[in-house]
């Protein structure tokens, strides 16, 4: 997934350096066979499962400014974001730039209205989180959308200065349901082979 992401990358031709954050001497080799650089280490307190996006961005930007290297738009991909195409990248590019955004990253809309999401309760039944939705039209409720969790386009100044991800300043650019998957465990590796299969086979 690393390698091929890479590859994404280079073949969007708008990315001035691809490096890759890791603590991991196996991910770097990988990642620099691929034709990414590895300039530095990522420190252990940010090689964890609860290191935020913010700070690792905020660290790998120091360590590249300290070798030289300066960027006005930084962008934070996922190593699964192996559904995401050359122009969305272009595209969330185009929006950073044209439109003062702190951000733009990508995300989808939920196939089904959370209004209407339920929970189970302690005795194996369920109820719904909001019950006042209960007679409402599904086309009558408000879209939800949700982080497609592929890539985060941002300015370098609010990425050093931890400026919140999901806030009014930054901008959704949408997705279709079908090339969205993250990959958290083996089912979603399934479907997320599948999609890619398809999509694939669609490729002129």
């Amino acid at each position: 997934m690393l390698a091929r992401t890479i590859a994404s990358l280079a073949q969007t031709a708008i990315f001035d350096h691809i490096v890759v954050s890791t603590d991991d001497d196996e991910i770097a080799q990988i990642a620099t066979a691929a034709g990414a650089t590895v300039p530095f280490r990522r420190p252990a307190e940010l090689a964890n499962d609860t290191a935020g996006t913010l700070p690792v961005v905020a660290h790998a930007i120091g360590e590249i400014e300290a070798l030289g290297m300066h960027a006005e738009y930084v962008c934070c991909v996922y190593p699964a974001a192996v559904l995401s195409l050359s122009s969305d990248f272009h595209k969330a590019l185009e929006l950073i730039r044209t439109t003062g955004a702190d951000y733009v990253f990508s995300a989808t809309s939920f196939a089904y209205p959370i209004q209407r999401a339920l929970r189970r309760t302690g005795g194996g039944g369920c109820e719904m989180f909001w019950p006042e939705y209960r007679e409402t039209r599904s086309q009558d409720l408000e879209a939800a959308f949700h982080d497609a969790g592929q890539f985060y386009f941002g300015r370098r100044d609010a990425w050093m200065a931890a400026t919140p991800l999901f806030a009014s300043r930054s901008l959704m650019l949408e997705l279709p349901r079908y090339r969205v998957q993250d990959i958290d465990v083996p089912e979603d590796w399934e479907r997320a082979e599948l999609l890619f299969r398809m999509l694939r086979r669609d490729e002129p």
